[in-house]
């Protein structure tokens, strides 16, 4: 592929140089780099599709942004490339997944699968996963469960990066969760958040970007607040000690309960690539059916949705949306446009390179600009 292409366009956004692509020309250039790095071809679509996916929803800061620390990892070893997963059925309605340290990715569609098709027959899924690596976004899996016509939450723990409540250093992870509702005759209710103020994602698209970041997001050393993506030195909790509250909340369900590390103790995504990151993660899944008529859930879903864009919207608003709807807005848009990505990251996709050591740094926050 290359810039003179039909398909292909140029823009300019916050001075940076934009390359626009379909959704299956991220998804080719994403899985050629991780095949380049060693992953098999199966295992390289599956983190692909995920990652193209998030760019095609505008939620850059989990696309192709992260390709090249993937890369990274896998090409050291901190990725099983070939895995020998383990599903046990510890009660009626509940399982656990080990994933030998594969890319998390696989680890968490084996997991929600799993969830999916003991949902189904028993009503109520709880599926614990352990030993894996990180899952990029939790609406991908949440959205399978809503495609089946059932309910979904997710949640997953990750290395400490956020600054308690109360507190002066990093302790816990942005330790995101995640739920998912389906929506009939439209795309799913979908809310995937960090536990943080913003994902940490969203700092690595900023400095992406060469972009300043709001002052409520981070801390720089001194614990004040700053807008310097390159100089924080730990994220905030969103609302303060609610926020707090939920990512304790996460790493305990997420990861304790599964016996994986907590807080402090989360293996960090920028140290020891060459080995496993220990990771937890959690998938629910709820059947309506299970719980009362279907018909009436799904109807009353329906008038809740025709009653949210009924209310008066505020200054600024031409209508009150639901949560997911307008993601599912901006893959229209750029079904039609094109998906903007950043030149740097489009050079490095169609570069030879595998990796340029971006990562092996051993803090979280000291990424190279």
């Amino acid at each position: 592929m290359n810039a003179t292409a039909n398909t292909l366009s140029q823009e300019k956004q916050s001075d940076q140089e934009i390359i626009l692509l379909t959704k299956d020309q991220i998804v080719d250039l994403i899985r050629k780099k991780l095949e380049q790095a060693g992953l098999p071809r199966e295992q390289a679509l599956q983190v692909a599709d995920h990652l193209a996916y998030a760019d095609s929803l505008g939620v850059h800061s989990h696309g192709s942004v992260r390709v090249e620390y993937y890369a990274e990892r896998i090409y050291k070893g901190g990725s099983n490339t070939h895995p020998d997963f383990k599903i046990e059925e510890t009660g009626p309605c509940s399982a656990v997944v080990d994933g030998d340290n594969a890319v998390g990715f696989v680890v968490a569609n084996l997991g929600m699968r799993q969830a999916i098709e003991m949902a189904r027959e028993k009503g109520l899924a709880m599926v614990g996963m352990k030993r894996m690596g990180h899952c990029g976004t939790l609406s991908y899996y949440l959205r399978q469960a809503a495609a089946e016509g059932l309910i979904g939450l997710s949640m997953c723990q990750s290395d400490p990066m956020v600054v308690p409540y109360g507190g002066a250093q990093p302790f816990f992870g942005t330790n995101p969760i995640g739920f998912a509702c389906p929506v009939d005759g439209g795309s799913p209710i979908v809310f995937d958040m960090a536990t943080t103020v913003q994902a940490w994602g969203k700092v690595l698209d900023a400095r992406a970007r060469k972009k300043k970041i709001p002052d409520d997001w981070a801390v720089d050393k001194d614990g004040r607040p700053t807008t310097d993506p390159f100089a924080l030195s730990g994220l905030c909790a969103v609302a303060g000690a609610k926020g707090y509250g939920l990512m304790m909340m996460v790493d305990i369900l997420s990861g304790t309960l599964v016996g994986q590390p907590f807080g402090p103790h989360v293996t960090s995504m920028y140290a020891h690539l060459d080995q496993g990151r220990e990771l937890g993660q959690l998938h629910i899944v709820i059947n309506p059916a299970s719980f009362g008529d279907p018909k009436v859930f799904t109807r009353n879903i329906s008038q809740m949705v025709q009653e949210l864009h009924a209310c008066r919207p505020a200054v600024g608003h031409t209508r009150v949306l639901y949560p997911g709807e307008r993601s599912a807005q901006v893959e229209k848009k750029y079904r039609e446009s094109g998906i903007p990505i950043v030149r740097e990251i489009y050079d490095y996709l169609v570069s030879d390179d595998i990796f340029q050591n971006t990562y092996e740094l051993g803090d979280p926050f000291a990424v190279r600009r």
